[in-house]
């Protein structure tokens, strides 16, 4: 099923069909994106239901001849995960001391790992949620969506050096989960 301009102007007019046909819809696009960002389905299906919120609200203002609705949910769904992350970030206070940074400007940016293509994406995912939470989100920002460190770094209101090192060390942990697997007889006890 696609979403067409009937039914979103039906929602703009608040039918409660056509609102349930695009929550539907939305769900399955974006439910994978929340649950990438989040450790359980219980927070990945709250922010969810926030961005479709936002969503709603915003229809009327859209101009329906240049719209892609995937591409502006999606938008919408990534800001809203951003926002979390940093009302998140501010309830934790959690810092890095001074001489962290010196040497995370010194971390190179790092090459893309073709390797990771092939693994079962259950997988995958089992493995970034093993992740710490700002570690998780670098990552996800910047090696799944493909935000530059800069970008990364105006988003979540942190140093570029601390973005580079948070994928360097998703990365590294992921190596090391990879590395915990293969020594056990299958990935069948892992998943």
């Amino acid at each position: 099923m696609a979403i067409d301009l009937s039914i979103l102007q039906r929602c703009i007019d608040n039918d409660q069909r056509a609102l349930k046909q695009l929550y539907e819809y939305s769900f399955c696009r974006l439910m994978p994106l929340c649950v990438r960002y989040h450790n359980n389905q219980e927070d990945a299906r709250a922010s969810l239901n926030i961005a479709f919120m936002k969503i709603v609200q915003n229809l009327p203002s859209m101009e329906f001849e240049k719209f892609n609705y995937e591409a502006w949910s999606k938008r919408i769904m990534t800001n809203t995960l951003i926002d979390e992350y940093r009302k998140q970030k501010l309830r934790n206070e959690h810092y890095i001391k001074k001489e962290t940074e010196r040497e995370l400007d010194n971390i190179s940016e790092a090459v893309t790992n073709e390797g990771m293509e092939n693994l079962n994406h259950e997988f995958l995912m089992k493995l970034l949620q093993q992740l710490p939470e700002t570690t998780r989100m670098v990552f996800n920002l910047h090696v799944v969506e493909g935000y530059g460190h800069k970008e990364i770094s105006e988003m979540l209101s942190i140093p570029e050096g601390t973005s580079k090192w948070h994928v360097s060390n998703a990365r590294k942990l992921m190596k090391e989960l990879l590395e915990k697997v293969l020594n056990k007889t299958t990935l069948d006890e892992f998943i």
